[in-house]
């Protein structure tokens, strides 16, 4: 059986990450590390003669978790009048003891892509290795890998900026004791993180990336994307949610058919395997445009009409508010029957940042904007070389 490898590698990081297909689901390899010869207990066998048939055989897979040293012994050379000359050691063997780039990968990796704390991967490698390692020297892996990544996130940057469709989305996050933000761009290839103590505009201009988009950005109605000079897709998982909502909660009767007509719609576009017809487009156009017609009736606008001393915005339901960015933003919201590259949800978006909630729960905050930059480059990178991976293995 033919195996095949697939190594996502940048020029400037000394860490690359290989796949092997055979891998993904266990089976037979043609090439073991090790093999084994048991032989038949020819006492236990009826007296006759017997001839080789070849063997039956089944393969183990297991794991070998143990320490490596490699002791490096550079010649030294002396002349007739005394002079030394020494072999040179590898660029790399600068001290006279030190930890190997496995062990700094393996590191960054368990910290940043597994999420464990520090403490923790300490103990790993103190009882399955054998191996003594600080908490100052993981966290100055990490730095060191935060460094090394800067041209991939560069050239990640310069890619996303080619991209028809970008997925935006941001989260909460705890940086020292302070409330943060953190961001995230994505597509289906490459994934992007960046931690910022502001939610809206300033955070996206510190970032440099959407500023610059000109494609289409998926995302959930966060107002200040609507400043960006770029087109827009509304998540129509959002969409439906909300409209649950109305249905039970305010007993509005536009929304159940509303939300069965954007289901209607999905079921078509992907019945099509892409863009619909335009006729087939422009009759959904107008039953979604009737539906809204007849929320307005159910659902009307509030007395604009102000109490004595009453200031602000007259508030409005949600149901109404649901109703009014329906209106408003018809085109966004049925982008994805008509753009084939748009998709129905921005679902790309809000799975790339669910794990940043999931590193809150199991490493709590983010001690330092340092700690958090770091995290938002190295998961970057891994991140992407997964759906790079993925994208592979669809592809064989």
């Amino acid at each position: 059986m033919t195996t095949t490898l697939f190594y996502i590698h940048d020029p400037m990081c000394s860490w690359c990450y290989a796949f092997d297909s055979s891998l993904i689901a266990l089976q037979k390899i043609d090439d073991p590390d090790e093999i084994k010869l048991l032989e038949l207990d020819r006492t236990t066998l009826l007296p006759g003669t017997y001839k080789a048939a070849g063997f039956e055989s089944r393969q183990v897979f297991d794991i070998d978790i143990r320490r490596v040293v490699t002791e490096y012994r550079a010649e030294v050379l002396v002349d007739q009048s005394g002079n030394r000359f020494t072999a040179a050691f590898p660029e790399a063997v600068t001290k006279a003891v030190q930890y190997g780039n496995g062990v700094k990968a393996q590191a960054v990796y368990l910290s940043q892509y597994q999420l464990i704390p520090y403490q923790r991967v300490q103990e790993q490698f103190q009882d399955q290795f054998q191996l003594p390692i600080s908490v100052g020297s993981i966290f100055a892996f990490n730095q060191q890998a935060y460094a090394l990544l800067e041209q991939f996130e560069l050239k990640l940057i310069t890619k996303m900026l080619l991209s028809p469709v970008l997925h935006a989305d941001e989260t909460g996050i705890n940086i020292g004791g302070k409330n943060h933000w953190l961001h995230c761009i994505s597509n289906p290839q490459w994934t992007l993180y960046y931690a910022h103590a502001k939610r809206g505009s300033k955070a996206m201009t510190a970032m440099d990336v959407l500023p610059r988009f000109t494609g289409i950005l998926c995302h959930d109605h966060w107002k200040p994307y609507f400043q960006l000079n770029c087109l827009h897709a509304l998540c129509n998982a959002h969409h439906l949610r909300e409209l649950t909502y109305a249905e039970e909660q305010d007993q509005q009767g536009w929304v159940k058919p509303m939300r069965e007509l954007l289901l209607d719609i999905e079921q078509a576009v992907k019945a099509q395997g892409g863009a619909l017809p335009e006729s087939q487009a422009l009759s959904y156009v107008e039953q979604y445009r009737a539906l809204l017609k007849q929320a307005e009736v159910e659902c009307p606008p509030p007395d604009p009409q102000r109490k004595p001393g009453q200031r602000g915005r007259v508030k409005r339901s949600k149901a109404r508010n649901l109703l009014e960015r329906l209106l408003d933003y018809e085109q966004e919201t049925l982008r994805f029957m008509i753009d084939a590259r748009v998709p129905f949800t921005n679902n790309q978006g809000e799975n790339d940042i669910r794990i940043t909630k999931l590193h809150q729960k199991i490493s709590g905050c983010f001690r330092s904007q340092e700690g958090a930059d770091i995290f938002c480059r190295v998961r970057s990178y891994l991140s992407t070389c997964l759906n790079l991976f993925c994208e592979a293995r669809e592809n064989l």
